[in-house]
């Protein structure tokens, strides 16, 4: 049998968090032309979250750097090129120019006794990258292995039919035998309420300032750009605030208690929270519809640390359960 193998990989910007879309180079720890071996740190990506390690899955030389420090790249694109051998970085390169270019990848050549034939003419319109044969296990995207895990869909046996023969949603879709939910043009008469009630919803866009004489523009990093994104959708949710006068001497007297097992008056005051949604849980209770209440089924409790440079919300998950001195680690 004829064994195939990848001569060239391609390193992917990761998914950091659950809500990261894209990713900002801090910098290369591999130039091009380094050697590096599975495990080691090759890049360093600023998420909305924080700073992290980028290790590589494989052994190779980094042939070609796609996104270099301080470019931006969204999550499953590829940030750099893998090659085997010192004889494979010329194809990577090649590779990587026909990536600049839009043009389809071409597959690695097969490792094989047979001689290799000579490449046919190019066409005067270049052709649609070919899918990756069945039975071969193939990149997949976080949501289409998400899918196949709920219709127990074996990657292995899907053909990928997205860029680069990567397995998209539609394909686990497709192998699970769900046909896709055609898409209803509204009427003009439907149309025109959703419109008004969009253009109501809309939050109004901030007018382009002009220029500051003599001040300097420093962009968002990652975190600050999120951190302003979600600051001006909220803007967007309609909120209200209740305020009750209570008296907290019962609540001063257990937080000298337990202060010296390093609880703080924060994560008492989250417990507490908790504690009262669960007593009142129409509270934590959604309206998505506009016709009827989704009751939540756990009480998670995000509370707002702000860091050097940006503000980050870690999430205190079932905390109406978990013990007080739980919620501190």
């Amino acid at each position: 049998p004829v064994v195939v193998r990848a001569k060239i990989r391609e390193i992917f910007m990761p998914a950091l968090s659950s809500t990261m879309t894209e990713g900002k180079i801090v910098s290369w720890a591999a130039a091009e032309g380094d050697r590096v071996a599975k495990g080691d740190a090759v890049v360093v990506v600023e998420s909305d979250k924080a700073d992290m390690d980028v290790e590589t899955f494989y052994d190779g030389i980094v042939a070609v750097v796609l996104v270099p420090a301080g470019e931006s790249a969204p999550v499953g694109a590829p940030i750099a090129l893998l090659a085997e051998s010192e004889e494979d970085v010329a194809l990577a390169v090649a590779q990587a120019q026909a990536l600049s270019s839009g043009q389809p990848q071409q597959e690695a050549p097969a490792l094989s006794d047979a001689a290799a034939s000579p490449p046919p003419p190019a066409a005067p319109v270049a052709a649609a990258p070919a899918p990756v044969a069945a039975g071969t296990k193939g990149v997949a995207t976080p949501q289409a292995k998400k899918l196949a895990k709920q219709h127990r869909v074996d990657l292995a046996k899907v053909t990928g039919t997205g860029q680069f023969g990567r397995i998209t949603p539609a394909d686990v879709e497709a192998a699970a035998g769900i046909q896709p939910k055609p898409k209803v043009a509204p009427t003009p008469a439907a149309a025109a309420p959703v419109a008004a009630a969009s253009s109501v919803r809309a939050v109004p866009q901030a007018a382009v300032l002009p220029p500051v004489p003599g001040a300097t523009v420093v962009p968002f990093t990652a975190m600050q750009a999120a951190v302003s994104k979600n600051m001006v959708e909220s803007l967007s949710v309609p909120a209200f605030r209740v305020g009750y006068p209570i008296l907290t001497d019962k609540l001063d007297a257990l937080y000298e208690k337990v202060k010296p097992k390093g609880v703080t008056m924060t994560v008492l005051l989250a417990k507490a929270a908790a504690m009262a949604l669960a007593q009142h849980p129409v509270v934590n209770a959604s309206c998505r519809d506009g016709t009827s209440f989704t009751y939540n089924s756990s009480i998670n409790i995000a509370v707002a640390v702000s860091i050097d440079g940006g503000l980050i919300t870690p999430v205190l998950e079932q905390a109406d359960k978990v013990r007080t001195s739980d919620l501190c680690l």
